[in-house]
C-alpha cells in the first residue's frame, strides 16, 4: 500500500529530529484541534450522538497530548549502565517504525491521541484508520498536525475495509498496532498478527463494576456511578455496568440512582438542553433493549417508565434494573449503552466475587471513606485500572490496560512510551 511505503519512507528523517522539536510540532497540531472545537462539536453530534451540551472531547485530548508531551524526555531517556573510561553500556528506546492506530467511534478523538501523540513524539510515522462512524476526525486530525507542520508523510489518514487491514498487518506493514474496540476486532487482528511478531495492544470489551460500601458517602456514589453508567448514552469504554451496594444501603442507593435518570431529558443532541442523547447506530439500541427484555422476562425489575421521545430506534431510554442476577446477559455480556443493573452485597468479599465475575477487566470503581480498605479490595480485582471514590476516568499518568478479555498492553503513562518503543542496548569498549 502507497500509504505503507510513505510512512516507511518518512519516518527515520523523523526520529533523526530532535526530540524538543518534535513534541512542539504535536502540541501545535493539538492546539490546532482546539481551534476547531466550534466545528468538531457538532460534528460529533451528528456523527455518534453526544450531546453538544458538554462541549466535546477536546479538555480531555488536550489532558492526555499534553501530559505526554510533559514526560517523553524522561520517558525515552537512555538508561546508562556504564560510561567509564573503558566501556558505555546504555539502553535506548527507538520506535517501532510505522504504527498503525485503529481507533473507535465512541470518543474518536481522545482515544486516538491516547497513541498518536506519543508515537509520533518517540519517533514514529503513524497511519490512522478510525471508525467508519466518525470518518471526519481522522480528516481534522491529519488537517491539525499537517498545518502545524508534521509532513504529510509521517501522520496520515486512510479509510480502509477489515480485510484490507487485516491483510496489511499479516504483510508486516507495521511496527506496532494499536487497536480499541470489539472483542472480535481484536481476535481478528491477533490473528493476522500471528506469526509476524508485530507489536499490538488492545483494549476490548468490558463490564466495569461499581461497589457501594457500607460507608460510603450514598449521594457522592450514586451521582458518578449512574453518569458512569449513562454519560454519552452508555457508550464509554469504562462506563459503569453493573453496580454493587451494601445491603443496609441498597434501597436508598436505588432511589436515589433512579431520581437521577428520571431528570435526564432524551433528545437531539444538537438542542443544548438534551442530556441524553441517541445511541451512535439502531443496532446498538436493538441490543440494549434485548438484554433488558431478556432479563425482565426472567424476573428483573425495570424502575424507568419508557421515555416519551423514545423512538423505538437509536433513542432509548435510560434504565435503572434491579432483581438481577449473574444469570442474564445484562450483568454479563458488554451492554454499551444506558443500562445498569443494581444487586445488593452482603460484605466486601461477595462484592469481589461478583465483580471478578465477568469475562472482561478495564476498570472497577470502589466506594468508601478508607483508603486501606479500597486498597485491599483493589488487591483482590481482576482489572486493569481501580478507582475510589471516582470512575469512568482516564488518568494519562497512569497505565491505561486491562486484563482477561478486554486485552493487552497499555497505553499512556511511561509505559505507553515504552510499547511504542523497542530498547535497544549499546555495549561499546572504549579501549
Amino acid at each position: 500500500m502507497d500509504a505503507v511505503a510513505r510512512g516507511q519512507g518518512a519516518q527515520r528523517d523523523w526520529a533523526a529530529r530532535p526530540i524538543e522539536e518534535r513534541i512542539a510540532l504535536v502540541q501545535k497540531g493539538v492546539a490546532n484541534v482546539g481551534a476547531m472545537n466550534d466545528e468538531i462539536v457538532p460534528e460529533l453530534a451528528q456523527q455518534m450522538g453526544r450531546p453538544i451540551r458538554y462541549g466535546g472531547e477536546f479538555g480531555g485530548f488536550n489532558e492526555r497530548a499534553g501530559y505526554m508531551a510533559g514526560i517523553a524526555d524522561e520517558a525515552l531517556a537512555d538508561i546508562v549502565v556504564e560510561d567509564s573510561a573503558a566501556f558505555r553500556r546504555v539502553i535506548k528506546r527507538v520506535p517501532h517504525g510505522v504504527v498503525l492506530v485503529i481507533a473507535p467511534w465512541n470518543y474518536p478523538y481522545m482515544t486516538a491521541i491516547n497513541t498518536v501523540a506519543p508515537a509520533l513524539i518517540a519517533g514514529n510515522s503513524v497511519i490512522l484508520k478510525h471508525a467508519s462512524q466518525t470518518p471526519l476526525v481522522g480528516e481534522r486530525l491529519v488537517q491539525a498536525f499537517h498545518a502545524a507542520g508534521i509532513p504529510e508523510d509521517v501522520f496520515q489518514n486512510v479509510f480502509l475495509d477489515h480485510q484490507t487491514t487485516s491483510d496489511l498487518i499479516a504483510a508486516k506493514s507495521f511496527g506496532f498496532v494499536n487497536f480499541t474496540g470489539s472483542v472480535g476486532g481484536g481476535q481478528a487482528i491477533e490473528r493476522a498478527a500471528a506469526g509476524t511478531f508485530t507489536g499490538i495492544g488492545l483494549e476490548l470489551g468490558g463490564k466495569d463494576p461499581g461497589y457501594v460500601c457500607d460507608d460510603a458517602d450514598l449521594d457522592a456514589a450514586a451521582d458518578t456511578l449512574i453518569d458512569g453508567a449513562m454519560f454519552n448514552s452508555g457508550q464509554c469504554c469504562c462506563g459503569i455496568e453493573r453496580i454493587y451496594v451494601a445491603a443496609q444501603h441498597f434501597e436508598a442507593f436505588v432511589e436515589k440512582a433512579v431520581a437521577i435518570v428520571k431528570g435526564y431529558k432524551l433528545g437531539n443532541p444538537l438542542d443544548p438542553d438534551t442530556t441524553i442523547g441517541p445511541m451512535a447506530h439502531i443496532r446498538f439500541a436493538e441490543e440494549v433493549r434485548s438484554q433488558i427484555a431478556e432479563a425482565v422476562a426472567l424476573g428483573a425489575t425495570a424502575h424507568i417508565s419508557t421515555f416519551a421521545e423514545d423512538d423505538g430506534g437509536a433513542y432509548l431510554t435510560p434504565q435503572i434494573l434491579t432483581n438481577v442476577t449473574h444469570d442474564m446477559r445484562v450483568m454479563r455480556d458488554e451492554s454499551f449503552g444506558p443500562v445498569v443493573g443494581i444487586m445488593p452485597v452482603k460484605d466486601d468479599a461477595e462484592a469481589i466475587q461478583l465483580m471478578n465475575d465477568s469475562q472482561f477487566g478495564l476498570t472497577a470503581s470502589v466506594w468508601t471513606k478508607d483508603a486501606a480498605r479500597a486498597e485491599a479490595i483493589a488487591d483482590q480485582i481482576e482489572t486493569g485500572t481501580v478507582f475510589m471514590n471516582r470512575a469512568d476516568y482516564l488518568d494519562p499518568g497512569l497505565c491505561w490496560t486491562g486484563c482477561k478479555n478486554t486485552g493487552r498492553g497499555g497505553g499512556l503513562s511511561i509505559i505507553g512510551y515504552h510499547n511504542l518503543t523497542r530498547p535497544k542496548s549499546y555495549h561499546l569498549k572504549k579501549a
